[in-house]
């Protein structure tokens, strides 16, 4: 099937990235001068995970072979993946569920109630690909422009890469750029085949150089809280707690609510 051949494509291609950028020295293994690719070579790192560097070498290629679950965190291990990397890493071995292509979930409305009554505080409803599907005016003061003025809904990702304002209210735009695309490429690795994602991807690659630079690089992250530093409109630069929940039910479907730190460390 197609899809299972993009995910084996994906694998390898992420196998390669996180190889590449661990040098021999940070594993033990002597460096030598002459090296024709960054990181560790092939045969290293299969040494490292205790497995052939002929098998490791048809997994990186995309080769319809499988592996076990030991040897996959034999290979997570060596490569020093962070938890939400190991699991991207057995997703994409097929070794945890992936969802397949599905219609945009309807909002119930009691959930779509809950943003308006959180204001004044920013608040709003996301799906899977960052399509808004609920907010309260605070979020639209917060984040001008958020609207596309199209058919379609709003839509964080294409805000963040391609309204120029954006790069003025997220006051750590690349930072935070950066760890949006890559919980877009760990949602989309969830989802192969499914073309909401392929759309959303497509469009962010002809409309940004930075998605087109930072794509290549499958850094992949979980959706998670934190702090947040903002200049809203007519306003100075205000740093945000953030928090994430997922609605009862509906996975894909996460509540987001803002409220200012008042000099809480970020």
């Amino acid at each position: 099937m197609a899809e299972t051949q993009e995910r084996r494509t994906e694998l390898g291609a992420f196998l390669r990235s996180r190889r590449e950028r661990i040098t021999p020295r940070e594993v033990g293994l002597p460096s030598t001068r002459r090296r024709r690719t960054p990181g560790l070579r092939r045969e290293e790192l299969a040494l490292l995970a205790g497995m052939s560097a002929t098998w490791y070498t048809y997994l990186e290629q995309g080769r319809d072979i499988r592996v076990s679950d030991q040897v996959l965190d034999a290979l997570a291990d060596a490569l020093r993946l962070a938890p939400h990397e190991h699991d991207h890493l057995l997703r994409l071995a097929g070794r945890a569920p992936t969802a397949g292509a599905q219609e945009p979930e309807s909002l119930a409305a009691e959930v779509a109630a809950v943003p308006l009554l959180l204001q004044p505080h920013p608040a709003y409803v996301i799906d899977g690909t960052y399509d808004v599907l609920s907010r309260n005016q605070a979020t639209d003061e917060v984040f001008p422009r958020l609207s596309t003025g199209s058919d379609r809904p709003p839509n964080f990702a294409r805000w963040v890469f391609l309204e120029p304002e954006a790069r003025e209210i997220l006051v750590d735009w690349e930072r935070e750029a950066q760890g949006l695309l890559a919980r877009v490429r760990t949602l989309a690795g969830a989802h192969p085949g499914d073309p909401r994602y392929a759309r959303l991807v497509a469009e962010l690659h002809d409309g940004s150089a930075e998605v087109r630079a930072w794509w290549p690089r499958f850094d992949v992250e979980p959706r998670r809280g934190g702090h947040k530093r903002l200049r809203p409109p007519g306003r100075g630069v205000i740093t945000y707690a953030y928090t994430a929940f997922h609605v009862a039910g509906r996975p894909e479907q996460t509540l987001v609510i803002y409220a200012e730190s008042n000099g809480m460390p970020t």
